[in-house]
């Protein structure tokens, strides 16, 4: 996040208003000194793709939700501005399945207990 690093999105909002727009506006914008959007949804992506691929293999993968956004924005192969889009919560599962190249994202259903009242 070069200069950014350690600020929340309002904190370097309020320091550098313009460079923030400029930034969130076009995906390879490099104005904090830091990657680009673009640069970092490649690096996420390119982590992903260096996966072993053997039947049956799992790898679990600690990661903090604006990674797991840009892994998810690899996967679908969707424009980089899809990444503000794309609500995961901290402590949330996300579930990749494939190989490089031929990635899909896979949506467990959530079985909601009925509420008494």
């Amino acid at each position: 996040m070069g200069r950014w690093r350690g600020l929340t999105l309002g904190e370097a909002m309020a320091r550098e208003p313009q460079a923030v727009d400029a930034w969130l506006a076009d995906p390879r914008a490099r104005v904090h000194g830091g990657e680009s959007m673009l640069e970092f949804i490649t690096r996420v992506g390119g982590w992903l793709d260096t996966r072993p691929v053997e039947d049956g293999c799992r790898i679990v993968a600690v990661a903090e939700p604006s990674v797991i956004r840009a892994a998810l924005v690899y996967v679908l192969k969707a424009p980089p501005a899809t990444y503000w889009n794309l609500d995961v919560r901290p402590l949330s599962t996300t579930t990749v399945t494939g190989r490089a190249g031929r990635w899909s994202l896979r949506l467990d259903g959530v079985s909601a207990q009925p509420t008494r009242t």
